[in-house]
């Protein structure tokens, strides 16, 4: 029990830590590392908790495709980061109002937070756990019987946000060339090359 617990201290501070350095971070590749670092602490919570489909999913998912996925894009863009930040300080005064009030509603929030007996009682309580039911058959039952509609739902968005990528990445744009790969089929040797007959001793 002392062990769990001071592994789920460890994993958690390190959670925050590499979270608060993913924004903190002046080099976009060490806030995506950071990143990593986060999702992988992240699965360690899960795997402490029980649900170890939930943290292979979140290792083989997040940063097997989609943090690489950043830096990838991080590393092939050649973006100059020294100009963006040019006009940091006319955004300054109205960053810092927005930040003020996410401060304000979050000390509202702490201060009216309290927790009630029926509360504590439930959470003192162990949940019952399937024995002869493996933890992706839980997380089934569980999906596709009381979350279904909310499970097909964002499905649905998922495919027309990525149906709505597709078309913004393939709209017509003028003086961009693409390729014709029927047109180059069905090109006759006539039309992709010529003989020249040069004189010996003049250029091409």
């Amino acid at each position: 029990m002392i062990i769990s617990t001071i592994a789920f201290y460890l994993f958690a501070a390190m959670t925050i830590a590499s979270a608060f350095m993913v924004i903190s971070a002046k080099n976009p590749v060490h806030s995506v590392l950071y990143l990593i670092l986060a999702f992988f602490n992240s699965a360690a919570l899960f795997v402490l908790l029980g649900a170890e489909f939930i943290a292979m999913i979140l290792v083989v998912v997040y940063v097997g495709a989609v943090a690489v996925l950043f830096l990838f894009v991080v590393m092939m863009l050649d973006i100059n980061f020294a100009e963006l930040r040019q006009g940091f300080l006319q955004y300054l005064p109205i960053g810092g109002l927005i930040g003020l009030i996410l401060l304000i509603e979050l000390i509202l929030v702490v201060s009216g937070w309290a927790l009630s007996p029926e509360a504590i009682q439930v959470g003192s309580q162990v949940a019952p756990v399937m024995t002869d039911l493996t933890n992706t058959e839980q997380i089934g039952q569980v999906i596709y019987t009381e979350y279904a509609y909310l499970f097909q739902i964002a499905g649905m968005i998922l495919l027309v946000a990525m149906i709505g990528a597709i078309v913004l990445t393939n709209r017509s744009r003028p003086g961009v060339r693409k390729q014709n790969i029927a047109r180059q089929v069905y090109r006759r040797p006539e039309e992709s090359m010529a003989v020249r007959k040069v004189e010996p001793g003049q250029g091409v």
